[in-house]
């Protein structure tokens, strides 16, 4: 009679239970039941786990809710993720599964990002205004900038323009400027979610064509000098 390797005795337990770890140093909180034995196993409990999921989630987090081993979890990661792009002569999905950020999470894939864009703004007007975006790309290729050093670069007062953008969770405080004092601002991991990045490396290559923010050091004491 063969012997499951997932089972202690005549009453199953799972992997980890009893003894709290995931055999890797994780501590997981323990389960009545083994994710293996419901539907699909243990692949289609990520799947579940993902679905909900609002941010990345870090494979160590996913190997703890699980109670499984994380290199277990993270093969099974990288397996859910070729899947979806098809991989194997299978249907490419409308979604992917990508680590960004530290974690995992199952994003719309990019061939669809035009029809998925539509469907998103369709009927709403709370999209970023043209000056927003212009103040976003600024502030996302120079940071950590000021209020003042930003407005010399587009020519324009930004105050309020940061202000939507930082209640939008897009920018936030980083700091402040050593010479005037001036408050710095920077993008959050909000807006490296929402742009699909795993880091500012990831940004397209605009950054060469804006000023250097060395040329606008003082703007802000002007700034001061003024009020």
């Amino acid at each position: 009679m063969s012997t499951d390797p997932r089972s202690t005795g005549p009453d199953r337990t799972p992997a980890g239970a009893g003894t709290g770890v995931t055999g890797d140093g994780a501590t997981p909180d323990e389960l009545a039941f083994d994710v293996h034995d419901l539907p699909g196993g243990a692949p289609a409990v990520l799947e579940a786990v993902l679905m909900v999921a609002d941010e990345p989630v870090s494979a160590v987090r996913l190997a703890t809710v699980l109670a499984l081993p994380t290199a277990e979890v993270e093969e099974l990661l990288a397996g859910l993720a070729a899947e979806y792009r098809g991989a194997g002569g299978g249907r490419p999905r409308g979604f992917d599964l990508r680590e960004l950020s530290g974690g995992w999470r199952i994003y719309s894939a990019p061939a669809y990002a035009d029809v998925v864009g539509r469907f998103v703004t369709d009927g709403q007007s709370a999209r970023l205004t043209q000056a927003a975006l212009e103040t976003l790309a600024v502030i996302a290729y120079r940071q950590p900038v000021t209020r003042g050093q930003v407005s010399a670069v587009r020519g324009v007062n930004v105050d309020g323009v940061v202000r939507t953008l930082a209640a939008r969770g897009l920018v936030a405080e980083v700091g402040t400027e050593p010479t005037s004092g001036a408050v710095l601002y920077g993008t959050t991991g909000y807006f490296m979610e929402r742009m699909g990045l795993g880091s500012l490396d990831d940004l397209p290559p605009l950054a060469p064509y804006l000023p250097d923010m060395d040329s606008f050091d003082g703007v802000d004491d002007a700034a001061e000098d003024h009020q």
